[in-house]
């Protein structure tokens, strides 16, 4: 694609992310617009090339494509409210960290007004935009995504999940959350580990390796999910449940965290006590969704 052939993009919301992200398209050779309620933060990019616009209304007349990456929903609102029918006609690439809900939401917006619209989150720091290390998920539009494509596989991967508008925002928050988990976990690992003066650069091999199991069996894990069916693997949850009983023990002995642990603990034991003792690990799965309410399906155990 030669450089004059590239389509003009416009993008709204110049924080570290933002600035990235033109910054990524203006290497590439696209013609690139920017705005921003603090001018100076274009100063850069203007610099580098870019145009900037005096107001958010005349950088998305400067271009059929708008990426807009913002603190939240509630400024997208605000700004594409100050825009008013500019947006007609446009793709719309929203890159701000919301809900799949609010995706929704805006997805409901655009369509009332001749928007083409894109949510999209961005799994990546700003300082790898660009690269093929960022990770940037896609939903809505089919028709938005493919028509942009080669743009936004400048701004690094870009991978397309469906026409939900609601899909990426719900990988992004379950991405985030399962990493939350995981390192807080770790983290109350190495503070009840500390107490007994354990180098935490010691235990860190024996982490990574027990973790690099873990990942190996993640997609194992989700077969078994989607098929009902949950086989021994490690041991039957009735092995589970007394090393889980020792190792809340362990910590409460220590004054550690044992809410997530006997949380767990409670997950196998309702299991065991609905008469699937002979499961693996995976089982837990049908408590975690009779605990929260859900109709548990016609699942088989291993037995």
């Amino acid at each position: 694609m030669t450089e004059g052939s590239r389509t003009p993009v416009s993008v709204l919301g110049l924080g570290s992310m933002g600035a990235a992200l033109a910054g990524a398209l203006l290497r590439s050779g696209y013609p690139t617009t920017v705005w921003n309620r603090s001018g100076h933060k274009a100063d850069d990019l203007v610099a580098r090339g870019a145009v900037r616009a005096g107001t958010a209304a005349d950088a998305v007349a400067a271009s059929r494509t708008v990426i807009i990456c913002v603190s939240d929903d509630e400024a997208v609102r605000e700004i594409l409210d100050g825009v008013g029918a500019a947006v007609s006609g446009r793709v719309l690439v929203n890159l701000t960290t919301a809900t799949p809900d609010q995706a929704r939401a805006r997805a409901d917006w655009a369509a009332r007004r001749d928007v083409d619209y894109l949510d999209g989150v961005i799994q990546a720091g700003h300082e790898i935009i660009g690269t093929p290390d960022a990770l940037l998920l896609y939903s809505g539009s089919q028709g938005a995504f493919d028509g942009n494509e080669a743009a936004l596989r400048e701004l690094g991967r870009a991978t397309y999940l469906g026409a939900d508008a609601g899909l990426a925002c719900l990988y992004d928050l379950a991405l985030l959350g399962m990493w939350y988990e995981v390192e807080v976990g770790y983290l109350h690992t190495l503070a009840m580990l500390g107490d007994e003066q354990v180098d935490a650069t010691e235990f860190a091999p024996f982490a990574t390796e027990l973790l690099t199991h873990v990942v190996g069996s993640l997609a194992d894990t989700a077969r078994e999910v989607r098929d009902g069916h949950y086989p021994r693997g490690a041991a039957y949850l009735r092995e589970h449940a007394p090393v889980l009983r020792q190792a809340v023990q362990m910590r409460q002995r220590r004054g550690a965290d044992v809410a997530r642990l006997e949380h767990i603990e409670g997950l196998v034991a309702q299991r065991i006590a609905d008469g699937h003792s002979d499961d693996g690990l995976t089982g837990v799965i049908e408590a975690i969704k009779k605990s929260s309410g859900r109709v548990e399906p016609n699942r088989t155990s291993s037995s």
